[in-house]
């Protein structure tokens, strides 16, 4: 079967994990709005701005993430490996996986959230514009201080930002799990 390609067999596999791509768009439909409305809302971005970066660093994260996952994947033990494609095929969690289930999901919780806060702030560094900004050496003083105190808190504020709307979405998202494997 597809010997017409330029990789060994072994790579071609019949099983595509279409269940796993419109799951993934789907929880793309959900998080990118609520991040996007936390953002305009906290950040004090217009909505296309924050649509934007809500976009950006979904997506990013999202690739990032698929990348982690193929090069972790071959490393894990089978029986991990077997709950992994239960969950992703069957919508069938193993029972004895559970506690790696929730720390698995803590773990991705947390990448996630650091990977959407650096995506974020690389990105906001880059859209800024080059003219508005003013030397360091030309801050003097109290103002040095005033000015490191203020992107402290801007800082901060990025930062709860992107954990409030991780967490919003991630709860929106478990929520559809919740039902897609209840089917309530």
């Amino acid at each position: 079967m597809l010997d017409f390609l330029p990789f060994p067999s072994f790579y071609v596999s019949p099983v595509f994990p279409l269940g796993a791509i419109l799951f993934n768009f789907l929880f793309f439909t959900i998080t990118i709005p609520i991040e996007a409305y936390v953002l305009t809302r906290r950040l004090k971005f217009d909505k296309r701005t924050s649509i934007f970066y809500s976009i950006t660093i979904n997506l990013f994260s999202g690739a990032i993430g698929w990348v982690v996952f193929f090069i972790i994947e071959p490393f894990l033990p089978i029986e991990w490996k077997s709950a992994i494609i239960s969950y992703v095929f069957f919508s069938q969690p193993m029972g004895n996986m559970n506690g790696l289930l929730l720390m698995s999901a803590v773990t991705i919780f947390f990448s996630t959230f650091l990977v959407k806060f650096i995506l974020l702030k690389l990105a906001l560094i880059s859209m800024r514009d080059p003219g508005k900004v003013r030397p360091e050496a030309q801050i003097i003083g109290r103002k040095t201080s005033r000015r490191i105190g203020r992107m402290k808190l801007q800082n901060t504020s990025l930062l709860t930002t992107i954990l409030i709307s991780n967490s919003l979405s991630y709860s929106a998202i478990t929520v559809v799990l919740i039902i897609s494997t209840f089917r309530l």
